[in-house]
Parts: C-alpha cells; sequence; structure tokens
C-alpha cells in the first residue's frame, strides 16, 4: 500500500492525541466517583460487563478517527478485480522432442488435448492468438474470439527441428503488443550485411518507431503470454533477453515445463534419442516478467495448471484508490460507537436506577456533610 498524499499522514498524531484526552477524562471521572460513601454502589449501578460497555464505544470512536486519517491521505492498494476485455498469446512447442512417449500417447497429442480443453474454458471476455515454435516461429493463429479458429489452430501443428523458445517468446510479445516496436526482422532472421533489415520496402528508409518507455515488470493488463516447452534452446535467441523486452513491456509470461526427465524419442534405425526440460530457463523467464511458472509431467497434470492458469486469467490485479472505502469503514465504525453509546447509556439508565443508603439505626438518612 501507498499513498497520494503521504504528507498528510502526520495527522496520525492526532490519534494518540485523542487518546491521552480520554485518559484524563476518566480521572476526572474516578474523582467524582470518589464522592459516593461506597464503590460498590456505582457497580450495582452499572451493572455486569461494565467495563467493557464503557470502553468500547471510545475505541471504536478511536478506530473511526484513524481510518478517517488514513483516508485523508488518499491510499492506493493492489487488489484483484475481474479482468476487462484482455488478449492471451498461446507459444507452444512443436519440436520433435514432443514426440517423447514419457507421455501417453505421447507429448504433442497430450499438449494438443489439455490445450484444447483450457481454450475452451477461458472466459468469454479473452482473444486468443497461437504461436508455434520449433527451429523458426510462426503465427498459426491470429487474435481472435472464435473458439473454433482457436481448435483448428491447434490441429495444425506440424512438428520440426530445433527449439528456438526465444523467437516463440519474441513472436508472442509481438502479436500480443504490435505497437511496442518489437524488432523480429534482424533478432529472429538476422540482418544483411549492408546494414538493411530483411523485409523492409526499399522505398522505405525511415528510422523505425522508438520502442515505449520501459514500465514496472507485469503491469500490463491486456493480456498475457502462456509458453509452453518441453527441451531446451537449440537455435535462436536467449529466451531470457526475450523475458527481458517482455518485463520492460509489462507483460507476464506463464511458463509451462511439459515432460519428465526420461523422455525419449523414437529415431529410425532403431536409434532413439533423450531429452530432458530446461526447467531452469522457463523458470527464469516466468519469474523475471512477473509470472509463474508450472511443472507438468502427465496430461492430467498438464490439465489442472491450465485450469488454474483460466481462474488467474478472468482475475487481476491493480492499484487502485482504495479512499473511499476507508472513509465508508470509518463512517460505519463512528455511527456503531454511537449507537452502542446511547444504547447502553441513555436508554439503559432509567433500567437501573442507583440503589440508596441504607438507613441509620436511628431511621434517618445520613446527612451529607
Amino acid at each position: 500500500m501507498h499513498f497520494l498524499q503521504a504528507e498528510l499522514l502526520w495527522t496520525l498524531l492526532l490519534a494518540p492525541l485523542a487518546f491521552g484526552l480520554y485518559l484524563v477524562m476518566l480521572r476526572r471521572r474516578k474523582r467524582q466517583v470518589l464522592l459516593f460513601s461506597s464503590l460498590q454502589l456505582v457497580r450495582q449501578a452499572q451493572g455486569p460487563g461494565s467495563a467493557v460497555r464503557r470502553h468500547l464505544p471510545p475505541a471504536l470512536v478511536g478506530l473511526a478517527l484513524v481510518l478517517a486519517l488514513l483516508a485523508l491521505a488518499r491510499p492506493v492498494a493492489r487488489v484483484t478485480l475481474p479482468a476487462d476485455y484482455m488478449t492471451l498469446v498461446l507459444a507452444m512447442d512443436v519440436s520433435r522432442s514432443m514426440l517423447a512417449t514419457d507421455v501417453e500417447p505421447n507429448r504433442i497429442e497430450a499438449a494438443q488435448k489439455a490445450a484444447k480443453e483450457f481454450l475452451q474454458e477461458l472466459p468469454r471476455n479473452v482473444r486468443v492468438a497461437i504461436v508455434s515454435f520449433a527451429g523458426t516461429a510462426q503465427v498459426v493463429q491470429h487474435v481472435s474470439d472464435r473458439r473454433e479458429e482457436w481448435l483448428a489452430a491447434i490441429d495444425r501443428f506440424q512438428l520440426q527441428r530445433g527449439t528456438a523458445t526465444g523467437s516463440g517468446l519474441l513472436l508472442a510479445l509481438s502479436t500480443l503488443r504490435p505497437d511496442a516496436g518489437v524488432e523480429l526482422e534482424s533478432t529472429l532472421y538476422g540482418s544483411r550485411s549492408d546494414g538493411e533489415r530483411r523485409g523492409q520496402p526499399l522505398d522505405d528508409k525511415k528510422a523505425s518507431k522508438p520502442p515505449p518507455e520501459p514500465v514496472p515488470p507485469g503491469s500490463y493488463t491486456g493480456g498475457a503470454i502462456v509458453l509452453l516447452s518441453d527441451g531446451r534452446r537449440t537455435i535462436g535467441p536467449d529466451p531470457l533477453d526475450a523475458a527481458q523486452r517482455a518485463a520492460q513491456l509489462g507483460v507476464r509470461v506463464y511458463t509451462v515445463a511439459f515432460g519428465t526427465p526420461h523422455g525419449v524419442i523414437p529415431g529410425s534405425e532403431g536409434y532413439s534419442f533423450f531429452t530432458q526440460v530446461d526447467d531452469e530457463t522457463l523458470r527464469a523467464v516466468a519469474e523475471r516478467t512477473e509470472g509463474e511458472f508450472f511443472k507438468a509431467s502427465s496430461a492430467q497434470e498438464l490439465q489442472k495448471i491450465y485450469a488454474q492458469l483460466t481462474s488467474q486469467l478472468s482475475l487481476e490485479r491493480r492499484d487502485t484508490e482504495i479512499t473511499a472505502l476507508l472513509a465508508t469503514a470509518a463512517a460505519l465504525v463512528l455511527a456503531l460507537a454511537l449507537s452502542l453509546s446511547m444504547l447502553w447509556f441513555r436508554a439503559g439508565l432509567p433500567r437501573w436506577p442507583l440503589p440508596t443508603a441504607p438507613a441509620s439505626p436511628e431511621g434517618k438518612k445520613p446527612s451529607a456533610r
């Protein structure tokens, strides 16, 4: 929590001042009580639970004062609220390591099935784009809100050689933030010897649009990236460099490591190849972007992870000013204090009359001196 007008927090010093004033009033009241001939008479007049009834309303007034003074400084807290319309980019590894059979029937079929179920359960306010990556990366489905297009794109996956995790993340970032000036041509495919970017029109020699100013990691609320991979990078840019670019744009990247340490890819002529998930890199990507890292070694675990992601993507955390909330709470606490005070000390006194002092042996009341 932080405050938009933190300089007004000094007003909280009024709270201990009010507490000291209350103690002074209690001492004056004790002097008045000593005028009675017996303290037992006062206790009987006050009834059971007198200590709680005497101090609770003032304590509530003090709490209301503190809440009101905090509201005066305009507090801002990060709260979880329903997400607005957002875009999700699903980046999936389609390298040949996804043929490993450590997950039945194999990794790619299990991942496709889980991804379809995940997409079908997404809230209606989520649009989806799908990126696949192996030796390079490509957009399989552009941003759309039609579920049938998402599912068809998952079925169009084609396995290739290589694992360019960084390329997949950069292309997913460019798809999510096309206005961010993410350089894909030179980063993914290199530059020509004359320094001209590939794919640049010959009549367009102007400098590219400068990238936006960096923002705090995880601050972008318009969308997120979910990246699933089962192997180590073998080609392309470093995924950590791509994650740093995503962090500068405030985009969260949720990473999923899919597979077991004993994955085997069936090869030709009786040869087989072992493949292992790069947990360390995927975890670092998630941490750098304020996302979250998941690990799944079975189709059931992958489905559970996707179900958890569905609930997370339907909510978002944002900084919200809670001045009105604290002011309302202060008013309610003050109203409760006044209600209890009226109930206990005004409506209750007629039902609890002060007992009279016992008569003297001569049958006369003792005279006051």
